[in-house]
């Protein structure tokens, strides 16, 4: 029995070599090579530059985490460099705080290709390690502004006068904004979730007769649809259910009257009305802008259409594929359908002086009614032409590099014949 007695103890006598690996490892690990990467937010709200080593930890122990993946090379990205520069220390300050970083993903390929960078600069927030690619502003103050509101809870619960104040103020003229003032949040939360890189959504639960006057109510519950970059504000008593709702909420997310911009252009595509289009000479004359508040008025009455303006002077290659310069007169109205065609009301077309109102009434009369010529853009689409701008300076680049390279590969030919006359 005394060799199966002895068994054990040689079995100990093995197994101590991987005890003590054991216990030493740990050691090692925290204070060699392999030490796991600990990200340390920087106090004073600089740019953070991350990389392979400490991208993940930066990942983990933010929250929100801006990053920019840009190469060296890359003209746009030195152009954002200073955009993030300005804007990170606002950023950091906020509650809760919005880090911002970059990486050279054309160094560290790997976390480029592990997030689908394909091209420079590519912008991603990182809400709870979840990214998900930014392409809003780059300038630094929109930029503050876009991702705030995508770091913000879906729909704000305001308990006071004050904290009803604070939320306006602090949402800034940039995106538009929803106040349910004894609205029940589930009847909204679904539009926070959608609407949420677009609007700014609230409910106030405790407020005073004085908010009620201040945002023109007089009874609830009540939606106020607040558009403070155009100075617009209207109220929704219900029902809450249903389109009704959607309607209001969609259409709120637009000036009651938009001026025709590149921006305004992106928000117009999720929406499915026609615009009743109005170009103009000069959308900042004082005939255009007495004509713009007729407008208005038009549109609060017919809500089915979105009513559109654009001047001339402001964006000529917007407008000529409607306008002819030499054979119309501004202002002319016409309905656009955002892509190929669109409509002229017959006798109605041209805006003469006198009664707008008059004239605008019965030119939507003869839309409705049908009297109305289809005409099409020829392959001229307003937002085309933009696309086709860009490539042509894109051409244009190209071929000025091009010029550049083989004027320098004649140079060096001719040089050292020169050396070699001497």
């Amino acid at each position: 029995m005394a060799p199966v007695a002895m068994e054990k103890p040689q079995q100990l006598r093995r197994l101590l070599p991987l005890i003590a690996l054991a216990l030493v490892l740990p050691g090692c690990l925290a204070s060699g090579g392999g030490e796991p990467a600990i990200f340390q937010i920087p106090r004073d709200g600089s740019v953070v530059e991350l990389d392979e080593g400490n991208f993940e930890a930066a990942v983990a122990a933010v929250d929100y985490l801006f990053v920019d993946f840009h190469a060296p090379w890359c003209g746009h990205c030195k152009r954002l460099a200073p955009q993030l520069d300005e804007a990170a220390p606002v950023l950091a300050a906020l509650s809760p705080p919005i880090v911002v970083a970059k990486v050279n993903a054309e160094k560290y390929k790997k976390l480029g290709s592990k997030y689908g960078v394909d091209g420079f600069p590519t912008l991603m927030l990182f809400d709870h390690g979840v990214p998900t690619e930014y392409t809003g502003s780059r300038k630094a103050g929109l930029l503050i502004e876009s991702l705030k509101k995508l770091v913000a809870p879906h729909v704000s619960v305001l308990e006071s006068d004050s904290a009803i104040k604070s939320f306006v103020q602090e949402a800034g003229a940039d995106f538009p904004l929803f106040i349910g003032f004894g609205v029940d949040e589930s009847s909204i939360a679904e539009y926070g979730a959608r609407y949420k890189k677009k609007a700014w959504f609230s409910i106030a639960k405790d407020f005073s007769e004085d908010m009620m006057a201040v945002y023109d109510f007089d009874k609830i519950p009540a939606l106020v649809s607040l558009n403070t970059k155009y100075n617009e504000q209207s109220v929704f008593y219900g029902p809450f259910e249903g389109t009704f709702l959607d309607d209001f909420i969609r259409q709120s997310l637009l000036p009651i009257t938009v001026p025709i911009n590149a921006e305004t252009l992106k928000m117009l595509k999720d929406d499915d009305r026609k615009v009743v289009l109005t170009l103009l000479e000069d959308e900042f004359d004082e005939t255009s802008m007495q004509l713009i508040k007729v407008l208005r008025s038009a549109a609060n009455a017919n809500h089915d259409l979105v009513f559109g303006y654009v001047g001339v002077k402001q964006w000529e290659e917007f407008t000529q594929p409607f306008h002819d310069s030499k054979t119309s007169q501004l202002p002319k109205m016409i309905v656009w359908d955002k892509d190929e065609e669109y409509e002229v009301v017959e006798g109605s077309e041209n805006l003469q002086e006198g009664d707008h109102g008059s004239q605008i009434s019965r030119f939507l009369e003869g839309y409705r009614a049908g009297r109305t010529a289809k005409k099409s853009v020829g392959g001229r689409t307003p937002t085309l032409l933009v696309v086709n701008a860009l490539y042509i300076l894109l051409f244009l680049v190209v071929v000025l590099i091009a010029l550049m390279f083989f004027a320098g590969q004649g140079e060096e030919d001719r040089q050292p014949t020169r050396a070699h006359q001497e």
